[in-house]
């Protein structure tokens, strides 16, 4: 309707009310009583009985282990032990689709962010060393279609449900690039697409046996690597080789040359997937990965196939998402196992 025939309805109205006697601003001589409002802690106790409820339909279990899978190169001759072809890269997606898991980064995984839909499986996809395989960008910011970005851009498109975002976790050869502008777009580019960049120190130095002020000195280099080219901080750092320094509070917390560092978690490099935050036995000093990789060797029970294999044939061991990321659901009689950091957010059922 325009306003002309607003204007004729309103006036329409105005007389209907003028022959009734009530305009709005004249009284009848009859109060209007309000409807009684419910008793907040009335509200409140029936919105938590229907949280409840929603967590105990989708089985939630919050306090169930998440799988880190560890990646590094993605191409198409893959003959070292970490490397994928895109065809088996694009094949463990899939698979992860299917199997109802949703990825989210190292950093809402180390603070407990996880607002995934309701019993779905977290999974962290977690990148090493920022090879070019990984991403590489044409002259307009689009990803090369055989890189592991472009295949997960490529699976969420097939797949709305596949929430295409990981962790990168970068040194100083940056996706092979050398110029620093290039290196601030590519860096960018992750962030405004949702994924996460995290510190494997500058020169990937295996920090176990070196003295307090050398693993400072790498960790600091590489967490300024990142934080010159762009404002967010890592908020986690993945070990070089998996090997933890002499200390392994040094690994989470230190400074050098004015710069501190103080990251939600750290990760190792396998063999295990990861306890949910809400855990006790969650432990940011030392976060176990999956190595992605077929079950061959010593994969047969330790790589993300077997894993994957292992949560398909034992639900109840994964974590499960309640679908509401301001609570802490599970069963209650896993009640014993959870942290009492977390008690104020806990939704047991």
């Amino acid at each position: 309707m325009g306003r002309i025939g607003v204007g004729r309805a309103g006036i329409a109205m105005a007389s209907v009310l003028a022959i009734s006697g009530c305009l709005p601003w004249q009284s009848d001589g009859v109060e209007n009583v309000a409807a009684p409002r419910e008793n907040p802690a009335v509200a409140k106790q029936k919105a938590r009985q229907a949280a409840t409820a929603a967590a105990a339909s989708a089985k939630a279990n919050e306090l169930g282990q998440i799988p880190v899978l560890m990646y590094h190169r993605v191409v198409k001759d893959a003959t070292g032990p970490d490397d994928l072809t895109p065809q088996q890269f694009r094949a463990e997606l899939e698979r992860l689709v299917a199997e109802d898991y949703v990825p989210i980064t190292a950093r809402e995984y180390v603070t407990g962010k996880i607002g995934i839909p309701a019993g779905k499986h977290p999974v962290v996809l977690t990148f090493d060393d920022s090879s070019p395989s990984q991403l590489a960008l044409d002259g307009m910011g689009t990803p090369n279609p055989d890189t592991a970005v472009g295949i997960m851009l490529d699976v969420a498109r097939r797949h709305p449900e596949f929430r295409p975002v990981g962790t990168f976790y970068v040194t100083r050869d940056l996706f092979g690039l050398s110029v620093p502008e290039e290196q601030v777009q590519i860096l960018r580019w992750l962030q405004d697409h949702g994924f996460d960049i995290g510190n494997h120190t500058f020169d990937h130095l295996n920090l176990r046996g070196r003295d307090k002020k050398a693993v400072y000195n790498e960790i600091v280099a590489g967490h300024r690597l990142i934080t010159n080219l762009i404002s967010t901080a890592p908020a986690s750092l993945a070990l070089p080789y998996g090997n933890q320094p002499t200390t392994k509070e040094w690994a989470k917390r230190g400074s050098a040359e004015g710069v501190r560092y103080d990251y939600g978690g750290v990760f190792l490099a396998g063999y295990t997937p990861g306890p949910s935050p809400f855990a006790k036995e969650f432990d940011p000093l030392g976060i176990p990965r999956i190595r992605s990789h077929e079950k061959t060797g010593d994969c047969k029970r330790f790589c993300s196939v077997a894993w994957l294999d292992y949560f398909k044939a034992n639900p109840d061991k994964r974590y499960t998402s309640d679908g509401n990321v301001a609570t802490v659901a599970y069963p209650k009689f896993k009640e014993p196992f959870a942290a009492k950091a977390f008690s104020r957010y806990a939704l047991a059922y």
